[in-house]
């Protein structure tokens, strides 16, 4: 465990047991279609790459960017978009892959903007919802696991640009972030 870590909430071995479950329930869902998966960058890499390995389904893949964090702790409430989709979305089934699901304000953003390019059909889906943090009504299609109010790093998420490439998801020392 690294140092600055408080404690591991969720291994590597959690964490690929759960991608099992979520791809499996993806791949009946979406069984005889092709679906246009859409990594949110940076913090999704890790986890829309394991969960596309175990799709079994004809797949198509883009990446978004936004960033509502910057390099603070708290959100700040705006998202703003830094890279659009390379494809067109009209009449594609697209499934949104975040992080992590907190203020619920990014994932809503990227909802209603894609939703006006006319998709077929626009779900999302999150390794980790945190629904304590909401400050509006939203849900994820797909969720990996509920999580407490703690600053999450690891496995994708990061504080200031690092920690993206622990193994595992764990609650970040309050020292480290409060400097």
């Amino acid at each position: 465990m690294h140092n600055d870590i408080q404690e591991i909430l969720f291994t590597g071995e959690q964490i690929e047991e759960r991608i099992c479950e979520m791809a499996e329930q993806i791949t009946k869902d979406y069984n005889g279609k092709t679906l246009l998966i859409v990594g949110i960058l940076k913090g999704a890499v890790l986890f829309f790459s394991d969960l596309a390995k175990k799709l079994e389904l004809d797949v198509e893949m883009d990446f978004m960017s936004v960033s509502s964090y910057g390099r603070s702790s708290e959100s700040s409430g705006a998202a703003k978009l830094l890279k659009d989709l390379d494809s067109d979305i009209k009449g594609k089934d697209v499934l949104i892959i975040e992080d992590i699901v907190d203020t619920g304000l990014t994932l809503n953003y990227l909802v209603n903007s894609l939703e006006a390019r006319e998709p077929k059909s626009l779900k999302t889906c999150c390794l980790l919802d945190k629904p304590s943090r909401r400050k509006i009504d939203f849900a994820p299609d797909y969720k990996g696991f509920v999580v407490p109010d703690e600053f999450l790093v690891g496995y994708g998420l990061d504080y200031a640009s690092k920690y993206r490439n622990l193994p595992y998801i764990g609650v970040l020392k309050t020292k480290v972030y409060e400097k």
